[in-house]
């Protein structure tokens, strides 16, 4: 109802309200049914897209199911459907990777790195949307593991072709040194990401 005597007259007041706010307390007027009770809350410090701090509490807002006359449905025939594919699996591969640049440099907190607990959970949740949703979360997936398969870590696909590439120029293949070296780094790297991505898991449960 209220944010610190504020009256939240939309989600978008509340969701604004928040963002404004990083690490600071919040003094909430909640009604939950008939009852209505005070409660402080504390947004989380994260970074969007363009490195500023704003404020975030996991909250989403419940959808309603949309009427039928506001649903459009297209249907493209095999050669458009194709295209279509195409252009779909580039955007995702270029959020993708444009995700992994930010994460390196600090825009994005190593904490969204999910693991195998949180992909089934998403899978079960796509799932309960229908066939179509719980297709399109496949996709997606596997759209990932082929971008990130494809980076150029030794021990990885990627690995292997920066290797060919760096053969192709130099006329003669990388010493075995250095590729037993480049081995164990990206090993180290692979399970070191493997690790992260499970305790992430198991802080969020």
């Amino acid at each position: 109802l209220e944010a610190d005597g504020t009256v939240m007259g939309d989600w978008i007041s509340w969701v604004n309200y928040v963002r404004a706010r990083p690490a600071v307390a919040i003094e909430l007027s909640v009604q939950r049914g008939e009852d209505i009770f005070t409660t402080n809350l504390v947004p989380n410090q994260v970074n969007d897209d363009d490195g500023k701090a704003i404020g975030q509490v996991g909250m989403s807002v419940r959808m309603p199911e949309w009427p039928e006359h506001m649903v459009r449905k297209t249907d493209y025939g095999l050669f458009g459907a194709l295209g279509r594919g195409v252009e779909q699996t580039w955007n995702m591969s270029v959020l993708i990777l444009d995700s992994v640049k930010k994460m390196l440099t600090g825009l994005i907190s190593s904490k969204h790195l999910s693991g195998p607990i949180t992909i089934a959970k998403v899978a079960g949740a796509s799932a309960q949307y229908g066939f179509t949703a719980y297709l399109g979360f496949l996709a997606f997936l596997s759209v990932s593991l082929g971008v990130l398969n494809l980076l150029p870590i030794p021990v990885l696909d990627g690995g292997h072709l920066m290797y060919y590439m760096i053969e192709a120029i130099k006329g003669k293949p990388v010493s075995e040194k250095i590729q037993m070296i480049g081995f164990r780094i990206g090993m180290f790297l692979v399970i070191g990401l493997m690790l992260l991505a499970l305790y992430n898991d198991l802080m969020r449960l």
